[in-house]
């Protein structure tokens, strides 16, 4: 699958939106993916997961992390096409944490995937998560880049880039205007 593909399955599930948005990093945008919107078609789910776990698969994970709520659908397509399990990290007390009797051991290599990464925020979050629980993240994927997570400190890949203006809310233009700020993601800001 193509970065061009990638954003044409975007486009075509009206899940990339134009307007303001504040993003899970606080930032706010003219852009938004909604990952959801394509991510709830079990085709579309798996078409993106397997170019990410062959992306990934030299990296031997033995399971897959996933931040929830976002990271869910993707990390389990792409701990499928691994043949891995899937788990993922919710936020308790506004840390993400293992629950739900999920975890992680010292021999377990962890690839952390994500639906999107802006600030890369979460992707370190959940790395984190891995290496408190004593096991090693080998590697990050995502869909999409927002192109402004930096180095990650594993290997990262990701399927396509997009690319929005984002602002800090002290210096956003729209909020200037008045433009009311929308927050779809489902992380709390």
């Amino acid at each position: 699958m193509t970065p061009d593909d990638v954003l044409a399955l975007f486009r075509r599930a009206g899940a990339l939106l134009d307007g303001h948005f504040r993003l899970s990093s606080g930032l706010h945008s003219t852009g938004y993916l909604q990952c959801a919107l394509v991510l709830q078609h079990p085709e579309h789910a798996a078409a993106l997961g397997a170019p990410l776990a062959a992306a990934a698969r030299h990296l031997a994970p033995t399971v897959v992390l996933s931040p929830a709520l976002g990271g869910v659908i993707v990390g389990h397509e792409v701990a499928r096409a691994l043949g891995v399990r899937a788990i993922f990290a919710e936020r308790q007390d506004a840390a993400l944490t293992l629950r739900r009797g999920f975890t992680l051991s010292p021999a377990d290599r962890v690839l952390v995937a994500e639906d999107v990464v802006t600030t890369g925020k979460s992707t370190r979050e959940t790395i984190e998560v891995a290496r408190v629980a004593g096991a090693t993240p080998v590697g990050a994927v995502a869909i999409i880049d927002r192109g402004g997570a930096g180095d990650l400190g594993v290997p990262a890949f990701t399927l396509a880039t997009a690319s929005f203006p984002t602002y800090d809310p002290a210096g956003c233009p729209l909020c200037a205007k008045g433009v009311p700020v929308v927050k779809p993601g489902s992380r709390p800001v």
